[in-house]
């Protein structure tokens, strides 16, 4: 009998830990996926840094300019996708990207610079 009950409570335990297992995966995945991504791209010396970015999809890119000079980020895309205003020094400019694809992008004040994020 004290056999039998002990199975029993070992069997109850086991059950509901590997219930409490579970549930504690599903969270942690649910959290995962409600963390926004966030990356940043430097404007300096006339060129945005890194020039080409991977993020995933969700992710929220921040442009800052840490140049002495106003500079734009503009999407090359028609219609424009994302447009700031002139940024100048330490300002920036912040967009989210829902979709993946390839965007290119350059500032519209000095159009040789260019940059483009990759959207997985």
């Amino acid at each position: 009998m004290r056999r039998s009950v002990s199975l029993a409570v070992f069997i109850a335990v086991a059950i509901l830990g590997i219930g409490a297992l579970g549930a504690g995966a599903r969270n942690s995945s649910v959290a995962a996926q409600q963390k926004a991504e966030t990356t940043e791209v430097k404007i300096d010396n006339f060129s945005f840094g890194p020039a080409t970015l991977t993020v995933s999809v969700g992710t929220t890119v921040t442009w800052t300019n840490r140049d002495d000079i106003p500079h734009t980020v503009v999407s090359a895309d028609d219609p424009k996708i994302f447009k700031s205003k002139v940024l100048d020094t330490d300002e920036k400019f912040s967009f989210t990207f829902t979709r993946a694809g390839t965007y290119p992008y350059f500032c519209s004040i000095h159009p040789k610079m260019t940059g483009k994020v990759i959207v997985q």
